[in-house]
Order: structure tokens, then C-alpha cells, then sequence
């Protein structure tokens, strides 16, 4: 499982590397609907997944099964039920990268 920070911004980019490959990931803060969202693109910049909103304890790349994500799926560790501009900030919540591999494991 990797871990990925959220910094502390409405709207950021950062980069990670997952098996050995760059990806952007941007995460943004919806302050009128009060969400996060987050999207991947290639090193070129170029979009896989845009503008999905972030929701607790759901496998949120499940159904991009047909893009050039790693393989794995995206989510959010955490126990509360609806994520707040500050769920991250404040170590309530974790965006993660958990690779098909580990998945599997668990079943």
C-alpha cells in the first residue's frame, strides 16, 4: 500500500511513482459542495482519470478498469463518514494506492 499526502491546498499537483512510473495526481477542495476530488494524468500531463470525487472506504478507480492507471485501485482510509476540508490536514483520513496484489490478499 502507498501512501499519498494531500497537502493543505484547495487545488495541488504533485508527483508520485507507482511501479517504476510517473503519474501526476491533483487533488482538489470544492468549497460550495464541500468535497475533495482527485484526477491522474501521465508524466506528459496528459488525463486518465479527471475530477472524481472522493468518497471514505470506497475503491474509487474500481470501474477505470480500461485506462492507463497502475494496476491497483485509489482510496481514502478512514472511519468518518463524510470527509471535511480538514480530514486530511488533521490525520483523520488517508488517500492510499493499494496494488491489485494486496487486494487480492485480503480476500
Amino acid at each position: 500500500m502507498i501512501y499519498i499526502t494531500v497537502p493543505d491546498m484547495n487545488d495541488s499537483i504533485s508527483s508520485i511513482t507507482i511501479a517504476e512510473k510517473q503519474y501526476l495526481i491533483r487533488f482538489t477542495y470544492n468549497g460550495t459542495g464541500d468535497f475533495w476530488s482527485f484526477g491522474v494524468s501521465d508524466n506528459d500531463d496528459q488525463p486518465i482519470v479527471a475530477a472524481t470525487k472522493i468518497v471514505p472506504c470506497f475503491p474509487l478507480t474500481h470501474f477505470y478498469n480500461f485506462t492507463d492507471l497502475p494496476d491497483g485501485i485509489f482510496g481514502v482510509l478512514t472511519e468518518e463518514k463524510r470527509l471535511t476540508r480538514e480530514s486530511f490536514n488533521e490525520g483523520k483520513a488517508e488517500f492510499v494506492f493499494i496494488p491489485w496484489n494486496e487486494v487480492e490478499e485480503e480476500e
